[in-house]
């Protein structure tokens, strides 16, 4: 039996953020019981930022739905992980959640995370992603990193994404280089029209500007 003097120091120093109190519980004593980690859990955006202005973490774990009536303005995780990122730009933050669609998985990403795992996977798999994040890898649960790949190809629009045939007329005169009020003068529309399918665009392709839509449906010169 190793006596406590013997124990290493803990070198890995994570803040768990989950709101679910079995979950949270479960893992936070996993962590716990393991030689090299440390864990710190909160059950909240609040009680996160109090824990993030106290001490330093190298990991945070986090959920993606959250709730603090507390806080003066609602903040699920993507939100917190944006504010981690901005307050402690070398701490690691690896969203463990149930959620799998693309809006918040993109969404979770371009806020900072730097890892991506599903709740369903082992607990024993979800610290050796807390271990990968740490070293300086992006650990991602199989269908996610898929989907993450694939934005990087060509690919149709899921089904609910398709663009409308506006918007693909507006796609196509954007690639050709003309500005809004050109657009606008060709479709005979205004250019508030036309910065609306624009913005519907960019929603729909997980872009942000024009250089990243041409490069996401393959016309970049």
């Amino acid at each position: 039996m190793i006596a406590l003097a013997d124990r290493p120091v803990p070198s890995l120093r994570i803040l768990l953020v989950e709101d679910h109190d079995d979950f949270r519980s479960r893992f936070a004593e996993l962590l716990a019981s393991i030689p090299d980690l440390s864990c710190r859990a909160a059950a909240d955006p609040g009680s996160a930022l109090r824990a993030i202005e106290a001490e330093h973490f190298d990991v945070v774990i986090m959920d993606i739905n959250l709730q603090d009536r507390t806080m003066p303005v609602p903040m699920n995780g993507i939100d917190l992980t944006r504010l981690i990122k901005a307050r402690a730009p070398s701490t690691q933050v690896l969203i463990c959640t149930v959620h799998e669609d693309d809006e918040k998985i993109f969404s979770a990403l371009k806020a900072g995370a730097t890892g991506y795992i599903l709740k369903r996977a082992p607990l024993e798999e979800l610290v050796d992603a807390v271990r990968l994040v740490y070293q300086g890898g992006s650990p991602m649960t199989g269908s996610i990193a898929r989907k993450v790949v694939s934005s990087f190809g060509v690919k149709p629009l899921e089904n609910g994404e398709r663009l409308t045939d506006r918007e693909q007329q507006v796609l196509d005169l954007l690639s050709e280089g003309l500005k809004a009020k050109e657009i606008a003068n060709e479709l005979f529309v205004s250019i508030t029209t036309v910065r609306s399918h624009v913005r519907s665009i960019y929603e729909k392709l997980h872009v942000q500007n024009r250089v990243e839509m041409l490069k996401r449906t393959g016309r970049a010169r």
